[in-house]
């Protein structure tokens, strides 16, 4: 562990919520609440309306950082098999295909977020059908009400990034409103149990060697994180986990889905940073050590209950190959049998994590300067 990192502040819940000045924490706790708060606001809005004008082309959703997540988390619930294309678009502009037969959902946790608000108001031009969710009483619900679109309010969980649940949760009930989905209530209910019992094992007030989120965030601390997942269901939670970190934690992480980790990512258990960053050439005495990291490369491998059985065997072929290299390897398996139930357990683990992470290397996980400080150089 690097000089910059102090486990003690892991070891009781006062130190840790202490360390956690803006209450990320409780932000992350509230998943499970989150859940069921989506799916009242989800039927009081109208989400059934949409199902009136039958079955969409593609269904399109427009969010940017963590809010393009529920997108990602819509996909992954639809599956491969899906009747129609699901997509997510985190840019500016929206693909010239989509049209009138498309859905096209922007999601927006501030209800601000430039990018989404140019791309809804794009697919407004183009007469797509549409909905929202956001905040309430931001330009976003301004928009949906120009629009005529059906909105579904979401409550501030403090953080956009920590809203996830309640901005997902809506676009799962319209793809099961559009038969896209299979969620019946009893699978909302058991994901949001899911998500309660993973925030009772990672709670606070849990100490280190008991607590999976504070073991895995101390495993992590100085090593350079490869997060790789082994279906569209750990993917997405793999890619939130590497956003997570960056976001709450300050914390570089790099992102993969396998089989494709095997044709790129692989070759790094080659490089400067495995077994802790050793140059290729150990035994050159003259070699300048002040570049030389101190730790490497982790790997973290979110395993899904369903794989393919290729893919499964890949997982299990890099892991033993990067322990062979002397890089260290995480393997947490997702809980539950549903999609949604199993990627829940994933991100649930992955936000403590990150939140974990910026505590024991003593930054404070909700404040975001850069990003302050990029809207700033941008603002027009």
């Amino acid at each position: 562990m690097s000089a910059g990192i102090d486990p003690s502040r892991l070891e009781d819940g006062e130190a840790a919520e202490a360390a956690d000045p803006g209450g990320m924490l409780r932000q992350v706790a509230s998943s499970a609440a989150q859940v069921r708060e989506a799916q009242r606001a989800a039927a009081e809005a109208g989400v059934a309306a949409l199902a009136e004008d039958g079955r969409p082309r593609a269904v399109v959703v427009a969010g940017s950082g963590a809010d393009g997540v529920a997108g990602d988390v819509l996909a992954a619930v639809c599956g491969a098999g899906c009747a129609v294309p699901v997509s997510t678009v985190r840019g500016y502009r929206l693909p010239g295909w989509v049209g009138a037969a498309d859905l096209v959902i922007a999601v927006s946790g501030s209800g601000s977020t430039e990018e989404t608000l140019e791309v809804a108001a794009e697919a407004a031009r183009r007469g797509c059908r549409l909905m929202f969710t956001g905040a309430p009483g931001s330009p976003l619900a301004d928009l949906a009400a120009q629009t005529r679109g059906v909105f579904v309010p979401v409550r501030s969980a403090g953080q956009p990034r920590s809203a996830l649940w309640g901005l997902a949760v809506p676009l799962v009930l319209a793809a099961r409103t559009l038969r896209l989905a299979d969620v019946p209530d009893a699978v909302l209910e058991s994901t949001a149990a899911l998500l309660e019992d993973v925030a009772h094992r990672c709670r606070p007030s849990s100490e280190p060697f008991v607590n999976p989120a504070k073991r895995i965030a101390l495993d992590l601390a100085g090593d350079v994180p490869l997060v790789w997942g082994s279906s569209a269901v750990a993917a997405t939670a793999a890619y939130r986990l590497c956003g997570q970190l960056n976001a709450n934690a300050k914390y570089p992480a790099v992102f993969g889905e396998v089989p494709q980790t095997g044709h790129d990512q692989l070759m790094t258990f080659d490089g400067f940073f495995a077994g802790g960053g050793s140059p290729s050439d150990p035994d050159d005495f003259f070699r300048d050590r002040v570049d030389e990291p101190e730790h490497g490369l982790h790997l973290v491998v979110l395993r899904d209950v369903e794989e393919h059985p290729r893919v499964r065997l890949r997982c299990e072929a890099s892991a033993a190959m990067a322990r062979d290299r002397g890089v260290a390897v995480t393997e947490v398996r997702a809980e539950g049998e549903h999609p949604l139930e199993r990627m829940a357990t994933l991100i649930a683990l992955a936000d403590y994590v990150a939140v974990y992470l910026a505590i024991a290397l003593g930054v404070d996980p909700t404040p975001t300067p850069a990003m302050e400080e990029l809207r700033a150089r941008i603002t027009r």
